[in-house]
């Protein structure tokens, strides 16, 4: 079994659940809510950790009341960061309306911060993946995140996000150059290749990184790309409850089935049977049960 490392953020997520997003000065009540961890690289790390994959986690925990909360809730699932700063914690404001679309306001904190000195005990070599997020390459110690992944051997798998296009093209160009595996869904592919054109995007992207393009297409599935065929690979059925975290799981369920030695074709193919159970549920804390039958189809 291969290992991977799993660098970014765990957030307090508070989820609140409306019929639609209010426009400017209306008032719109809320149908319920609730609060539970979250975050682009926790989200794949929780994958990663039930489903039994051997990883390592780097996601700095801060202080404050949301801070103690992502603390505490990390200790009782059991899941390790040894980053622990004396700065605040941000928070995540997930506003999910009727059919569950989902909208986020957040609120940076410590957790999106990076400094190169987490790494120092770590052999980088010894992981076959490393996971990175958009969202922390963007952020204010994007260019040391960036910098620190030169020399790692193996495969990154980079994740650009909902804010691509905040990043800055040095930054890009910078990852580009390390031939990273991309994973995203598809405004993002048309954002990042700055054309409406999946298909040259798809080539345009290619050309510069020369790898696995993996694409989500919400209820139509997913397929990737390399760099000559697209393989699309079927949704799974599910009902919506709500859409938050489906790419990040999507990711790490990508990931958990390479990490098993599978093939990309597979790879992809379970990564959309973990995210059509994820957006079944409200939030992304699937039951043991859950992840029992998923165990069954990694191998």
């Amino acid at each position: 079994m291969k290992k991977a490392l799993i660098i970014g953020s765990t957030v307090c997520d508070i989820m609140i659940y409306v019929d639609k997003m209010p426009k400017t000065s209306e008032d719109e009540h809320a149908k319920s809510q609730n609060i539970n961890l979250g975050g682009c690289a926790y989200n794949v790390v929780s994958i990663l950790h039930n489903l039994d994959i051997p990883y390592d986690f780097i996601s700095p925990v801060g202080q404050g009341i949301y801070g103690d909360f992502v603390k505490n809730k990390l200790k009782e699932k059991n899941i390790h960061t040894s980053i622990y700063t004396e700065l605040t914690n941000g928070c995540c404001y997930c506003i999910v309306e009727n059919g569950g679309e989902r909208s986020f306001i957040s609120y940076h904190g410590a957790e999106y911060r990076f400094n190169k000195s987490w790494l120092e005990n770590l052999d980088l070599n010894s992981y076959s993946y490393i996971y990175v997020c958009g969202l922390e390459v963007e952020d204010k110690d994007g260019e040391e995140l960036v910098g620190s992944l030169k020399s790692f051997k193996g495969q990154i798998i980079f994740c650009p996000g909902p804010r691509v296009k905040l990043i800055k093209k040095s930054l890009m160009d910078k990852i580009f150059e390390v031939s990273p595996i991309l994973h995203l869904n598809e405004k993002e592919l048309k954002e990042l290749g700055a054309n409406d054109d999946i298909d040259v995007s798809l080539n345009k992207l290619y050309k510069k990184i020369k790898n696995i393009i993996v694409v989500t297409c919400g209820k139509d599935g997913a397929f990737y790309f390399d760099g000559k065929i697209k393989t699309f690979l079927e949704p799974i059925k599910s009902v919506v409850v709500d859409t938050i975290g489906a790419g990040d799981s999507h990711a790490g369920g990508l990931i958990s089935s390479l990490c098993a030695g599978n093939d990309m074709k597979k790879s992809v193919a379970f990564a959309n049977k973990v995210a059509s159970k994820i957006v079944s549920i409200s939030g992304t804390d699937l039951p043991k049960s859950e992840f029992k039958e998923l165990k069954k189809d990694l191998l």
